[in-house]
């Protein structure tokens, strides 16, 4: 059962990828944002403590021989990786990315979002937040940021092209995933 970790600027398809994989290989998908947020309303708006959120992590992975963990833990959850045999980094462009997040927000909180909705200032902000990954001078979670990290990783990465179907990408992280075999000489 492999163990997959995915991740992304935000809407680069990392959760879609992640659903498929886990359906695909019949193993639980662990998404970041259910375990980063404390179940709230409005939603997203309270952060739970870093140490909570990897020891609830770490006791999910801990139930499957096997799972997708999809998200970025930047600075906090690299204990949750240690293992993994395949670690995927989607890059979408950011045209397309924003394009999904105002989709998505839109499916999720309707009119909460939109000028005088109880969440429309905090999606003003978490758009912007997205809309800021690739410039390397943001202080928020940004690509150089990501590029470092992948560089210091000792499994396995493959980079992924966002824009592709989410089928062809699932395709392409099934046969990226070491054999046994090569798992014992990595």
């Amino acid at each position: 059962m492999p163990k997959l970790y995915l991740l992304g600027a935000s809407c680069s398809g990392v959760s879609t990828l992640g659903a498929v994989l886990a359906e695909r290989l019949d193993v639980p998908q662990i998404d970041v944002d259910d375990y980063y947020w404390m179940p709230t309303d409005p939603p997203f708006s309270v952060k739970r403590d870093p140490e909570e959120r990897v020891r609830l992590i770490g006791a999910r992975q801990e139930k499957s021989a096997g799972w997708v963990l999809t998200g970025s833990f930047m600075g906090w959850g690299d204990a949750l990786v240690e293992d993994v045999d395949l670690i995927v980094f989607i890059h979408t462009p950011t045209p397309i990315r924003l394009e999904r997040l105002d989709r998505r927000e839109a499916q999720r909180h309707g009119a909460r979002i939109l000028p005088g909705g109880d969440m429309h200032r905090s999606h003003l902000a978490f758009r912007d937040w997205a809309s800021r990954y690739d410039d390397p001078s943001f202080s928020g979670r940004n690509l150089v940021q990501h590029e470092r990290w992948l560089e210091a990783q000792g499994a396995p990465v493959l980079r992924l092209d966002g824009q592709r179907p989410v089928g062809e990408l699932a395709t392409k992280v099934l046969e990226a995933i070491p054999r046994p075999t090569d798992r014992n000489n990595h």
